[in-house]
């Protein structure tokens, strides 16, 4: 495997709840005026497009239900059913508004490695690697997902999530990485599921799934696929320098519905049984809560609802 490049989640968050006023969260500092809109800049390099698979490797000890949130979401975003709206299906087509028409994902192949085969602290090219077992083809994107006793390099401390590139003989290819957030950092990664180190402390939210840490990691997977299909190289969509750079959704960190400012995640649909609050629907009845995602016409973060 020859460089290896990567992205970040970056727990922004932090900082976007000490804010008085609404504002767009960067990934490295807040202004305490109100900002200009984001404009992600097209760095002329290629997106993936077309029919992409998406490969799975669980590290760790994950429950069948808590693989069934996870893969359930990845099926949502190809549905070719969407029984209600608005679904995930919807927010995901909004990566068919950036250069090169929409991209298509398809679950893959899934692989288990419940026995912590390098252990439980990983490094990022442990990581890397992990992802190469997976798969390492162009029109794929390889997904390690780690479970919540697992310590990953930079892991609660500045990052939730990663998506990068490698290189297998001739081949570039995409991986990302997610962490399940519920014992180390909920309250960084798992937001707005669970109440945050800093800022106001207003109640959590009922997490759609009854898992905080999972429907954690369902923002943060979405958040990396997206950024792994507009900026899937590091010459794609993004604002800043490549390394830490906003992408189509980082760039919207924390706003999930309408009237969202720092704090408070916006208006949103509230499940009359369980009360969970969610924005999307998904295959199987699976409801979820996702975030922003930037639009290349408007130059504006747009919810679902």
């Amino acid at each position: 495997m020859a460089s290896i490049y990567h992205f970040t989640i970056l727990v922004s968050l932090l900082l976007l709840f000490s804010l008085p006023n609404p504002a767009i969260a960067t990934e490295r500092k807040l202004s305490l005026v109100k900002q200009q809109p984001v404009i992600l800049k097209y760095h002329n390099g290629p997106l993936l497009k077309g029919n992409i698979t998406v490969n799975l490797l669980w590290y760790g000890k994950f429950s069948p239900i808590q693989r069934s949130i996870l893969v359930d979401f990845v099926l949502s975003l190809n549905a070719r059913k969407t029984p209600q709206h608005p679904s995930v299906k919807s927010w995901w087509s909004a990566t068919g508004l950036y250069k090169g028409g929409p991209c298509t994902l398809a679950l893959g192949k899934q692989f288990l490695d419940e026995k912590y085969s390098l252990g439980k602290s990983l490094t990022n090219e442990q990581i890397a690697y992990l992802a190469s077992r997976a798969g390492h083809k162009s029109n794929s994107i390889s997904v390690v997902l780690t479970s919540s006793d697992v310590a990953v390099e930079e892991f609660c401390m500045s990052e939730c999530g990663t998506h990068g590139h490698a290189r297998y003989k001739k081949v570039k290819y995409a991986y990302a990485w997610v962490g399940n957030p519920a014992t180390q950092c909920p309250g960084q990664c798992a937001w707005p599921f669970h109440q945050p180190i800093y800022g106001p402390q207003t109640p959590p939210l009922v997490a759609p799934n009854g898992d905080v840490g999972i429907d954690g990691m369902v923002i943060n997977l979405g958040t990396v696929l997206a950024g792994a299909v507009t900026n899937p190289f590091d010459n794609g969509y993004y604002q800043g320098p490549a390394e830490g750079s906003l992408e189509a959704v980082s760039a919207c960190a924390g706003l999930f519905g309408e009237g969202a400012f720092p704090g408070y995640p916006g208006k949103l649909l509230v499940d009359k049984t369980t009360g969970a609050s969610y924005n999307a629907v998904g295959v199987n009845g699976r409801k979820y809560l996702l975030p922003a995602m930037w639009d290349p016409h408007s130059s504006k973060c747009k919810t679902l609802v």
